[in-house]
């Protein structure tokens, strides 16, 4: 059990680092230079609140399931 807590630490990570990638190219720099006001606020929120929230967290998972924090040992 514990080698696939560690996998899906990996997982996450991967996820993480996906969730990053297509938040900015996708939804945020995009939004961030469309010129509209609109999209301009939208786009703030998602780069500098949304994202780092979602990230951080989703990494911050990974990296402790990859260390082995959840392991039955430790609980």
């Amino acid at each position: 059990m514990d080698s696939i807590k560690k996998i899906l630490g990996i997982v996450w990570l991967a996820i993480a680092a996906a969730v990053l990638y297509l938040g900015i190219t996708v939804m945020g720099i995009p939004k961030l230079v469309s010129g509209k006001q609109e999209d301009l606020v939208f786009g703030i929120i998602i780069v500098f609140i949304l994202l780092p929230i979602v990230v951080g967290g989703m990494a911050v998972f990974g990296w402790y399931a990859l260390k082995g924090e959840y392991s039955q040992e430790k609980m």
